[in-house]
């Protein structure tokens, strides 16, 4: 892909071609859409992937997605701030993104058990922002992210999962299901994402339920319970609806609970820590397709989607974009 700066986005995605009141939203154009869905028949029959990891240049993956809204009105010399782990990919999508448009980036960090993957993040983190610190506990960085604020710096949520940022997740959604329209793939019975925040997983979920498809999310679960839970997904999902509702004036239907299911399983006792399974699937999608799977995220949920694809159409939504890692 060529390199592009950011520019407003004139194009007619699927979620505005859908409620064309939702073109009143700022939105800045950072990815190059849709991104190719594959057939994974070397890997496991009734397999696909959906590679969100070519979405953009420098860095793809699935927070482009939901930056072209949180960023849609930032301008040139605005300060920004954010929060996520020591190596969060979420925080250097920012950080390239927001530097990009020509604001200033700090990232409030906390601990977590480091692979490789969060190694090169965390120093690339370090180079591409203003400040960013790494606190004992996720409290130290909010608490100190809410200073910035206070003083004005502008709030980009952990993970961009908030209503505005999901619906970049919903458009995600609604691109797959022309995609599946199209005969590009048959209509999955599953979609396996990775579960962090829940922004994704909430958007293909809400995005299902307004194209009246029974396609079931299933998130594998890299963070503590308390954050990765199907109920807060369903509220992300229902809140971002209400959002769409408002502005469209449309009735949209309500995730439901069995929408979403989450696999607890994939967790492996810390965020950021490496699984025998993840280690595994990483290896054999590597080994057939070339492509990399990062530890944290992205291996966990393949593992998943191996496990399930014998149930049925199955699609894997990689998220990861490995590309950054040999980023300078």
């Amino acid at each position: 892909m060529s390199r592009r700066s950011p520019t407003a986005s004139v194009d007619v995605i699927p979620l505005v071609a859908r409620f064309p009141a939702l073109a009143r939203l700022p939105r800045i154009s950072l990815g190059t859409f849709p991104t190719p869905v594959v057939a994974l028949k070397t890997v496991a029959p009734s397999l696909w992937i959906k590679r969100d990891d070519l979405c953009a240049d420098p860095m793809g993956g699935n927070k482009t997605r939901a930056l072209e809204f949180l960023l849609g009105d930032l301008h040139p010399g605005e300060r920004v701030v954010t929060v996520g782990s020591a190596g969060s990919t979420h925080a250097l999508a920012v950080a390239v993104y927001a530097a990009r448009i020509g604001a200033h980036v700090s990232v409030g960090r906390w601990t977590q058990e480091m692979n490789a993957t969060a190694v090169r993040v965390a120093q690339q983190l370090a180079e591409r922002t203003d400040r960013a610190p790494v606190f004992r506990s996720p409290l130290g960085a909010y608490v100190w992210a809410l200073r910035q604020r206070r003083r004005g710096v502008r709030w980009i949520p952990a993970g961009g999962s908030s209503p505005l940022g999901i619906l970049g997740h919903v458009n995600a959604g609604l691109e797959l299901v022309a995609q599946i329209d199209a005969g590009m793939l048959p209509q999955p019975k599953r979609v396996v994402v990775p579960l962090g925040t829940g922004g994704t997983a909430a958007g293909l979920a809400l995005a299902f339920r307004i194209a009246d498809r029974d396609i079931t999310v299933v998130g594998a679960r890299v963070v503590p319970r308390i954050v990765g839970r199907a109920r807060r997904v369903q509220r992300l999902a229902n809140r971002t609806a209400r959002l769409i509702e408002g502005m469209s004036g449309a009735r949209l239907p309500r995730v439901r609970r069995h929408d979403v299911s989450v696999a607890h399983d994939s967790y492996g006792g810390a965020y950021g820590r490496e699984t025998d399974k993840g280690k595994e699937a990483a290896a054999r999608l590597a080994n057939a397709t070339g492509i990399v799977l990062d530890p944290t995220y992205s291996a966990k949920a393949f593992s998943l989607a191996l496990e399930l694809a014998p149930g049925g159409p199955l699609l894997f939504w990689l998220t990861f974009d490995s590309r950054i890692l040999g980023a300078s």
